[in-house]
């Protein structure tokens, strides 16, 4: 029994075919339902948005620190 859980832990990602999508996509509406999948959508685009945003400006301020040390 153990075994068999850490053998579907080690299934390597990327192998999703049509299927597995549209199982994906079947469920997720049966478990949010229509009207609130956009608004979680809006929500993870509006998280990724604001990550990509904070690891520009963290880049850039590392970037700066290292131009100051350099002089």
């Amino acid at each position: 029994m153990y075994m068999d859980f850490i053998s579907i832990l080690s299934i390597p990602l990327g192998t999703f075919g049509t299927t597995e999508i549209v199982v994906i996509v079947i469920l997720a509406l049966l478990l949010f339902g229509g009207k609130k999948i956009p608004e979680l959508m809006r929500g993870l685009g509006t998280g990724l948005k604001e990550f990509k945003k904070a690891s520009e400006e963290e880049k850039d301020s590392e970037s700066e620190e290292v131009k100051k040390e350099k002089k």
